[in-house]
Formats: structure tokens, C-alpha cells, sequence
């Protein structure tokens, strides 16, 4: 059964452009194009959809808004949304919303198909841009995890700084290497963050990390 999607978007040639290319996309099915986002949710209620596909910033429900509305009745639906914001901020709070992925419109066919699939799955999607704000200089800052507010389990300095690499991609390794500690020593402090954030692997780390704002 192919993936059903709906997109909302106020620009009617952004609206077209998309249904064009997520149509080509195989296992792909544009259901609906809405261009004003107070009507979502009415066509969600005689509709059936896996993914909605938003944009951020839009007259009347922005796409954090329309989140916080679609959530609670439509607790199956993934969403996902496409803006041209790169503000760490902004994307924090898209995804305290309840969002399921976060791509710059920037993106090109191949990871907007990974970012849609990811998504229907199930999964959180992190686009590398997007990773990248959330990790840039600017984004971080200096206070200790257990001071950040909203912050529930209290991690150390050496810590963080394993939890930022990790959301990096970062081998164990290089991540060692980058810190001037010892494999084993890494290990040690992955399994503690682990066991601390009640996660099994890297992904829950990373998932676990923007939501309680530690990158």
C-alpha cells in the first residue's frame, strides 16, 4: 500500500512543484494540496493520510501550530515539515510540537523521499542541515546539563559533550580521538548516558537530545 500524503503549503506553486515530484516517487501517493492550513484538519477528518508535508511559516496556523491542532486527533499521522528556516529555536520547538521530521526546502528529491519514508516508518528524521544548526557554535551554550531548564536527568560536562559528538555521527573512536580519552573510557560513558536517558542506541540519544534541548 503505498505511503498517502497531504501537503499544505500557502504558495499554489510550491504546492504544485511538490505533488509533482512526490508523485514520481515510488510507493508514493499525493492524497490532497491544501493551500491554506485552517482546512487540514477538515480534510484529514474524510481522508486518509500517513504524512502531512507543511510549511513553517503560513497565514492563519502556522506549521507549528497546525501540529499542535493535528496531534491529539490524528495521533497516527507523521509530520514532517519543509521551510526555509534553519533557526535552532525554531526547530527545537517544531519538534516539541510533536513533528516527525524537519527538511529545508533547500533539500533535493533524494532526501526528501528518505525524509518522507523515514517518517511513514515511524522514525525521527534529522536532516544533516538540520543537525548542523542544532550543533553549530551559535546553537550551543555553555551551561551545564543539569542546569538546562526542562532538562530531567542530569548529565555531566564530559557527558554532553559525548551526547553533541554522538549526534554527529561520530564513531567511538573518533570520538576518543576527538576528546583525547580512551576507547574504553567512551564506552563507558555511552553506556552511562544510555542507561541515564532510558535508550538503547545512538538514535534514542539524538531523539532524546533535541527534545530536551541538550543540542
Amino acid at each position: 500500500m503505498p505511503i498517502r500524503v497531504v501537503i499544505t503549503d500557502d504558495h499554489q506553486i510550491v504546492l504544485d512543484s511538490l505533488s509533482l515530484l512526490i508523485s514520481i516517487i515510488p510507493n508514493m501517493e499525493v492524497v490532497g494540496t491544501l493551500n491554506d492550513s485552517r482546512k487540514v484538519l477538515a480534510f484529514l477528518e474524510t481522508h486518509e493520510a500517513d504524512v502531512l508535508v507543511t510549511d513553517l511559516s503560513m497565514p492563519y496556523l502556522t506549521g507549528v501550530d497546525l501540529t499542535l491542532q493535528l496531534r491529539s486527533k490524528f495521533p497516527q499521522l507523521k509530520i514532517l515539515m519543509l521551510t526555509v528556516s534553519e533557526d535552532a529555536d525554531t526547530i527545537r520547538k517544531a519538534f516539541q510540537a510533536g513533528i516527525a521530521g524537519y527538511v529545508m526546502k533547500k533539500a533535493n528529491r533524494a532526501e526528501l523521499e528518505r525524509a518522507l519514508t523515514t517518517v511513514a516508518s515511524g522514525e525521527k528524521y534529522f536532516s544533516e542541515a538540520v543537525m548542523k544548526e542544532l550543533l553549530s557554535p551559535s546553537a550551543l551554550t555553555a551551561t551545564p546539563a543539569d542546569e538546562l531548564p526542562g532538562q530531567p536527568i542530569a548529565v555531566t560536562s564530559r557527558e554532553l559533550e559525548i551526547i553533541r559528538l554522538v549526534a554527529q555521527e561520530l564513531s567511538t573512536s573518533e570520538i576518543a580521538e576527538r576528546l583525547f580519552i580512551s576507547v574504553g573510557t567512551v564506552e563507558t560513558h555511552r553506556h552511562n548516558i544510555l542507561r541515564k536517558l532510558g535508550v538503547k542506541n545512538s538514535i534514542g540519544i539524538i531523539k532524546y537530545a533535541v527534545k530536551h534541548k541538550l543540542v
